[in-house]
């Protein structure tokens, strides 16, 4: 039994995550390998983050924590100026996988270079991206750091938005619903730009309510 699973009574109403990927950005339109990269968000991006707010609204989100990433925070900013929560919190434990040498890089030069490698990330394998980056090991350690400070904190009925990336995303989700990161990597498809999982705490442990919703403007961009 872990922090998140487990049978037990719950001490109220249940509580909920919803994990929103920030919008679309100039990297993610030009097909690059951004990783930890500040890349900022594209117009469309900023187009994604107010249809999402406005599609946010009806969660009653009591609270919004976001990674540093201006990607992200911007989407968060997006969000709480609509739904009318402040961004609370800005977390580094929530950004994205760092890439190594191939941060800054697009697709096509990352599989001209590596296509093993490549192959064996896109494939959920536990190395490091771009030989120098993290390992999807590393980045769910700091998200299970993150969720094991956010959960016990909040209240019963409370609603979380958590604002962050691709790949992290995944593995807080793997976190909080007690799976190990092979049955995350297989089961739990990618997020799209500006798209959200909702996760509701149930007697037996959490459980996806839903997952890669998107409001009606929008669409699916590159993993990171």
């Amino acid at each position: 039994m872990t922090l998140f699973s487990g049978v037990h009574e719950l001490a109220g109403p249940p509580r909920r995550l919803v994990l929103l990927r920030h919008g679309e950005t100039t990297h993610n339109a030009e097909g690059v390998w951004q990783g930890q990269l500040d890349s900022p968000l594209s117009e469309r991006g900023r187009e994604q983050a107010r249809a999402a707010a406005a599609a946010l609204v009806g969660l009653e989100i009591g609270r919004i924590v976001s990674s540093d990433l201006s990607r992200a925070l911007d989407t968060a900013t997006a969000v709480a100026e609509v739904v009318g929560v402040p961004v609370s919190a800005t977390d580094v434990r929530l950004r994205e996988i760092h890439a190594g040498q191939w941060q800054g890089l697009t697709s096509a030069q990352v599989a001209a270079r590596d296509p093993e490698l490549r192959r064996a990330v896109l494939d959920g394998a536990d190395v490091p991206r771009g030989h120098t980056g993290e390992r999807l090991t590393e980045v769910t350690a700091r998200c299970r750091d993150f969720a094991e400070e956010l959960v016990p904190s909040m209240a019963p009925g409370e609603c979380a938005l958590v604002v962050s990336h691709g790949v992290a995303l995944r593995c807080l989700a793997g976190v909080v619903l007690d799976l190990d990161s092979d049955l995350v990597w297989r089961v739990l498809t990618g997020l799209g730009n500006c798209h959200w999982a909702e996760l509701v705490e149930g007697a037996r442990g959490w459980r996806v309510l839903t997952w890669n919703q998107r409001a009606r403007t929008g669409g699916l961009a590159s993993e990171d």
